[in-house]
């Protein structure tokens, strides 16, 4: 193998736990040019990568489908020996399909599956992980896969996240695309308060969470939180993670973002479940959620905008208690290591 590209046209969550391909194809291959497309905004993930060759950008949100059949014509020029689609949306399926690669491999429900040199099947089996399901598309060249998620933050990354590690802390990541897959904000609030001054608290998330971040702190009167959402790149992010007594999060990209640096992580699991494969992966992580057994849960996959039952008992009637308990766990880690 030459030349190998991956395709993962998703959002940031789903790049991550498509690093594991690049980390093996990488092994089997060390001099392979491997080439990754993702979509407009996440390619500062891999930014400095040691094992890639190019990044290449699909900007999809102005003339998609014109961008789309231009990057077509790029893929086609670059001659492919091997085209790894971990994406399963008819798009994406076109560049595969037509990429002129010797080899194409992605999953059956691509819709021009059938169209690909090989298929492999994508269930969500009880307690089968997404890069299990992401790793099986290149099980003819990998027969014994590493199983990690990584990411490379650089010396410029940690070192202007130092500013924040020179004290014991924990971040909180609050915010998720999906409602139904965020701890209330009144909970985070009640967690805060249940927190001893001696710590500090680093609340993380994107430009759009600076105002949910704000209201947290405000609300909760927690001194010694700090505001860093809209601050930091997704990198900075990771590296700031690894330092950490402790990170919170919901199921969500911020949980993969620490499995890539195996920082210490707690993810908060509401309407979803950890058996549908998208749980941490850091060598010291936990899994909290409803205890109680809901009907209603999981209601779907990926989450709604809002309840559907309208109480979000999932989200309101996880015990707060249990995040300080993994507190406690982060903290004996943390003087171990």
């Amino acid at each position: 193998m030459n030349k190998i590209l991956i395709i993962q046209t998703a959002s940031i969550g789903d790049v991550i736990l498509t690093t594991p391909l690049i980390e093996n194809l990488h092994k089997q291959f060390p001099n392979s040019k491997i080439d990754f497309l993702l979509k407009n905004g996440n390619q500062s993930l891999f930014k400095d990568h040691p094992y890639l060759n190019e990044v290449i950008i699909w900007y999809k949100s102005e003339k998609k489908y014109k961008n789309l059949f231009n990057l077509l014509s790029y893929i086609r020029k670059n001659k492919y020996d091997l085209v790894v689609n971990v994406q399963r949306f008819f798009s994406s399926g076109i560049l595969t399909a037509f990429s002129g690669a010797k080899i194409k491999i992605g999953f059956k429900k691509n819709p021009l599956s059938f169209l690909f040199s090989k298929s492999k099947k994508h269930e969500l089996k009880e307690n089968i992980h997404e890069i299990d399901r992401n790793l099986s598309l290149i099980s003819d060249w990998v027969k014994s896969p590493e199983r990690y998620v990584r990411l490379y933050p650089s010396v410029q990354d940690k070192d202007f996240v130092s500013q924040y590690t020179d004290k014991n802390f924990i971040t909180i990541s609050p915010a998720s695309l999906w409602f139904t897959k965020q701890f209330p904000k009144e909970r985070w609030i009640e967690f805060l308060k249940s927190l001893s001054g001696d710590i500090t608290v680093y609340l993380l998330g994107g430009k759009s969470d600076v105002e949910l971040c704000e209201e947290i702190i405000e609300r909760s009167s927690f001194q010694n939180a700090v505001n860093l959402s809209g601050k930091l790149e997704l990198l900075q992010s990771a590296s700031l993670m690894s330092s950490a007594q402790m990170n919170y999060v919901n199921d969500s990209a911020p949980t993969h973002l620490a499995s890539s640096v195996n920082a210490p992580v707690t993810t908060i699991f509401c309407s979803t479940v950890p058996e549908f494969g998208f749980g941490p992966l850091s060598e010291v992580s936990f899994i909290v959620e409803c205890h109680e057994k809901l009907d209603c849960r999981p209601c779907g996959i990926h989450g709604y905008k809002t309840c559907p039952e309208k109480h979000f008992k999932c989200g309101y009637n996880i015990n707060t208690d249990e995040l300080v308990e993994n507190l406690n766990y982060g903290k004996i880690f943390s003087e171990r290591s």
